[in-house]
This record gives C-alpha cells, structure tokens and sequence, in this order.
C-alpha cells in the first residue's frame, strides 16, 4: 500500500516536472517572426546613416537583405551595408559585405564602388613602420587591382595616389629594419632591406637614404667598389641631397670617390627601372 502511494506521488511529480519543462521552454521561444515592407526597412537604415548611426544603418541595410533577398532593395543594400561598415570603422566587415556584393553582382554598375571600398578599407588598417605590415600588403594589392580593372573610373585617381604613399610606408619598412641591422653591425641583414628598397620602391622618397645607408655598409665591409657605385648612382640622381654629401665625405675619408662599376646590382636594378 505504502509502495503504492508513493509511485503515485512521484508519477504526479514527474508530470508537474514535465509541465514546468514544457511551459518554461515555450516561455523561451521566440516571437512570431513579422516581415517589415521593404521600403519601411531601407528608409530606416537609411535615416540613421543620414543621422550618421552608421553601425546601425549597416544591420538595417543586413536587415533588408535578410528579409527581402530577391527585391531589387536587395543589392542596394549589400553596397549600402559595406559603405556603413566602412564609416563605422567595422573594416573588416566592411571588406566582408564588399567582397560579397563583388561575388553576387560582378557586372552591377557600383562594383567598382565595392573595389574601391576593400581597398580604403585595408589601408585605413595600415600601422606605423614598427609593426607588422601584412594590412599595408593587402591595401597595396587591392588598389592595384582596383586600378587595373577600372583605371578610367572616378576611383583610379584617388587608388593612384593611395598606391604611392602606400608604397613609400613599405619602403619606410625596410629602411626601419636596415637602420636597425646597421646599428647592430649585422651589415649583410641590412645591405639586403636597403636593396629592397633600391630595387622594388626606387620611385619612393626612401631611395637616397638607401643608396647612402648602402655606401656605409659596403664601405664597414670593405667592398669599396659597391660602395663607390652606390654612392656614384646616388650622386647622379639625387646630386643635391643630403644624403649624397654624407656619402661623399665618407669615400672622400678614405680617398675615394663616387665611381661606377657596371657590374654591379646597383646599377643594374637602376638600370631596370629607368
């Protein structure tokens, strides 16, 4: 009898337990989903990037895309999502939405738009020269591939521009670590960035202290035939630099003058260029 009270008692609680369970679950569920008109949607993401809520113009302009992928609100707002990421400072979503408009619309009138919104994107991430440049070498690949693909659109001019200075920051980088080789008297390690530098960013404003740096490392190593054609060509180029006098008088100390030896990689690399 007593067996049989107590399989009853917890036959009951085990049904109230149920009950909770089931209750506490539908408690939890999410409300009924409601579609928004899509021009209610779009309107709205773009109120608040005129009120420059940017972040939240991008998930309204996500929003409108979600709820209504095969309007013609659709693609405008992918475009519109990556530009207000952008303006967010969210660049890596930003590089997200925009290489995706790419993928979805690749003949879409505002692609050259979403090219040129990947590339600022990465260059707004470039960093001084101490730190790693990787972000600098992807800004530099994608405005080159912006220029490439649409050189005579409104963009080109601006990736140009951008191109320069983002080439200069990667000579800046080399000549950082050279200037550091240098001081510690690892001359081969530093010869190698100053040349990267002569041979790969000779239209930066890097060059004449490169070509310096290059005299002074070949004359502590006592190859004065590079040193004298790194200077020559330094000299010939840049004949009121500063850089070129330092380079003069460090030869001159040792009675030597700026020469050229046309088997050198120095000229050679000048050569290639010019």
């Amino acid at each position: 009898m007593q067996y049989h009270f107590f399989s009853r008692i917890s036959r009951a609680f085990v049904g109230l337990l149920l009950l909770f369970i089931i209750s506490a679950c539908s408690s939890n569920e999410p409300e009924d989903y409601v579609e928004q008109p899509v021009e209610l949607l779009y309107n709205q993401a773009l109120a608040d990037l005129n009120n420059e809520n940017y972040l939240e113009a991008a998930r309204g302009f996500d929003e409108v895309e979600r709820q209504h992928p095969y309007s013609v609100w659709s693609t405008k707002a992918q475009i519109m999502s990556a530009f207000a990421y952008y303006q967010s400072n969210e660049y890596d979503q930003a590089i997200l939405a925009a290489e995706r408009f790419i993928e979805l619309h690749p003949g879409n009138k505002d692609v050259a738009y979403a090219y040129y919104l990947v590339a600022i994107s990465y260059y707004e991430q470039i960093t001084g020269v101490e730190r790693d440049q990787k972000v600098t070498s992807q800004a530099l690949d994608a405005l080159q591939n912006l220029v490439r693909r649409f050189p005579n659109s409104e963009y080109a001019q601006d990736a140009r521009l951008k191109i320069d200075l983002t080439r200069d920051h990667l000579a800046g980088k080399e000549m950082a670590v050279g200037r550091y080789y240098l001081g510690q008297k690892y001359m081969i390690g530093a010869i190698n960035r100053f040349r990267v530098v002569v041979e790969q960013y000779q239209t930066t404003t890097h060059v004449p202290e490169a070509l310096h740096r290059l005299t002074e490392a070949y004359m502590t190593l006592g190859i004065t035939n590079e040193a004298q054609t790194a200077a020559a060509v330094l000299g010939y180029n840049f004949p009121g630099s500063e850089w070129y006098q330092d380079s003069y008088a460090l030869l001159d100390e040792n009675y030597l003058r700026p020469e050229v030896n046309e088997d050198s990689w120095i000229v050679k690399a000048w050569n290639s260029v010019f």
